[in-house]
């Protein structure tokens, strides 16, 4: 797999906001018939393909008709992308975090919209 000269690979996650955490894992799980998928030991949503469908309660937008899932982009190395966004003028309103065993950080486009991007922290050998 090509990536891009800024490190992304593909989208890891679409985050779906729910009001009934109980009838969303019903749905993706009984309806849709799709295979769960844990960050750890925690669940967090489904499989589609390679990409996570995580389910967000009480989360910051509501479900809603209109499209409104957040996006995140696998990337090679969190920190060297953010690094590279911001040397091409991009704004990087959330700046790397390290969040459990992911560096998660976000850009806005030109238009204001946020995509997230992460990549697994790996241990480095000495």
């Amino acid at each position: 797999m090509q990536t891009s000269p800024l490190g992304f690979l593909r989208v890891k996650v679409l985050a779906l906001s729910v009001h009934d955490m109980d009838r969303a894992h019903g749905f993706y799980r009984d309806t849709l018939a799709l295979q769960p998928a844990y960050e750890g030991e925690e669940e967090v949503g489904y499989y589609l393909g390679q990409t996570i469908l995580m389910l967000k309660a009480n989360w910051y937008a509501s479900p809603s008709d209109m499209l409104n899932p957040r996006v995140t982009i696998a990337t090679v190395h969190a920190p060297d992308t953010e690094k590279a966004l911001r040397e091409r003028g991009v704004i990087i309103p959330d700046p790397v975090q390290p969040y459990d065993d992911f560096y998660v950080g976000s850009f806005l486009d030109s238009e204001g919209n946020k995509f997230w991007f992460c990549s697994p922290i790996q241990q480095e050998v000495a």
